[in-house]
């Protein structure tokens, strides 16, 4: 199979992934849940990938990284522990659901949600930024890259934007943490959200967030910590007390694992992915009923190409291209409605493909004379 879904999940993982998953199957304890030596092991080893990761993405504090599940569980202990129906939040119609959703049953219960709209052709429109300002204001949250087009953000400008204005920036790095350069202290991000599974090339299951010293959060879960078991309140003092209940050590190890590759490869591997998913646009680009969505004049932008062949609905054209040609793609909505609104896809939907570590360019050239091939059936 040639594998081009990677902005849902990476695969393969790199070597010595899996290896240390099984391993700390086979001897991890609980961390936090006792002081024998297999409970110390998980937690010295998990207090480790914080450390890694507050240097990797510029927090000042490793003890201010907590771990989730999934770049969605961040975002919802990010919104739902900060806002509330006395507040208002604007945020972009380039988001996923995992924004989305929590910002729409926020709005249920009172609070004030304004989105940057983007236009036809899916380009933001920061101009009108401080048009949705309000008093009350008081988080800005946007994705860095689009899950649909892989266009990135401004987030300089978004940034300013935030500054001057006092506001909260929660960024969802969930396309770009692992491949992109990201200093949340540097770049103005409170914030940051992130998923181990993708370009981070760990484990599913694995995710977490980054929060700035002198942000409170209250809990999204509340539960079993290890310490403090009288209480009747979950414990103030970081991480803990946005981490209820055990966590995934075995994934957090494989994510230890990936961090090693990335470490090593350095940003070599996201400047080859680009590469690749260049060197596949300007081969369908101008095929006869093709289009395609997002802003290729930059070379800042995720590696992902989405694209639509004639009136074709997007699962039909995935499926052709999955049982004739062996090409894994992704159609449908991409959990990015609003963006879809905005390019005119909700009935077609669209069908993305999106490059990882283990691409080559004979798989993408594959994959363009697929496309053609079924361009000039439509």
């Amino acid at each position: 199979m040639i594998y081009l879904d990677n902005a849902a999940t990476t695969r393969p993982k790199p070597p010595g992934v899996a290896q240390a998953v099984v391993q700390a199957m086979e001897s991890y304890g609980n961390s936090g849940r006792g002081v024998h030596d297999d409970a110390l092991a998980a937690a010295r080893a998990i207090f480790g990938v914080r450390q890694r990761l507050a240097h990797r993405f510029g927090c000042s504090r490793a003890d201010h990284v907590a771990f989730t599940p999934n770049a969605t569980a961040a975002l919802n202990i990010a919104l739902s522990g900060l806002l509330g129906p006395e507040d208002h939040v604007i945020s972009t119609d380039w988001e996923h659901n995992s924004v989305l959703r929590p910002l729409y049953r926020l709005e249920e219960a009172g609070m004030g949600v304004d989105f940057l709209p983007a236009d036809s052709q899916g380009r933001l429109e920061y101009d009108r930024l401080e048009s949705l300002l309000r008093p009350n204001t008081k988080v800005m949250v946007c994705t860095h890259a689009s899950n649909l087009t892989g266009d990135q953000i401004d987030l300089t400008r978004i940034s300013a934007f935030a500054k001057a204005h006092g506001l909260i920036l929660i960024l969802d790095a969930s396309q770009t943490a692992g491949a992109y350069s990201i200093d949340m202290t540097g770049m103005g991000v409170d914030i940051l959200c992130f998923t181990g599974h993708k370009s981070m090339l760990g484990p599913q299951g694995t995710g977490g967030l980054c929060v700035r010293e002198g942000i409170f959060l209250r809990p999204f879960l509340v539960g079993g910590t290890g310490v403090q078991s009288f209480s009747k309140s979950q414990p103030e003092e970081w991480p803990t007390c946005l981490e209820a209940g055990t966590l995934n050590g075995h994934g957090i190890a494989g994510l230890s694992a990936a961090l090693d590759y990335l470490d090593e490869a350095g940003c070599g591997t996201l400047e080859r992915e680009r590469q690749l998913a260049r060197r596949f646009y300007d081969q369908v680009k101008d095929l006869p009923g093709v289009q395609i969505y997002g802003d290729f004049s930059t070379q800042e932008r995720a590696p992902i190409v989405t694209l639509n062949i004639g009136d074709w609905d997007s699962s039909q054209i995935s499926d052709e291209l999955a049982e004739r040609f062996d090409i894994a793609t992704r159609p449908g909505a991409h959990c990015a409605p609003r963006l879809h609104r905005a390019l005119g896809t909700t009935g077609q939907g669209a069908v993305r493909f999106s490059w990882g570590w283990a691409n080559t360019q004979e798989e993408t050239d594959r994959a363009a004379e697929a496309v053609r091939a079924l361009a000039l059936e439509e």
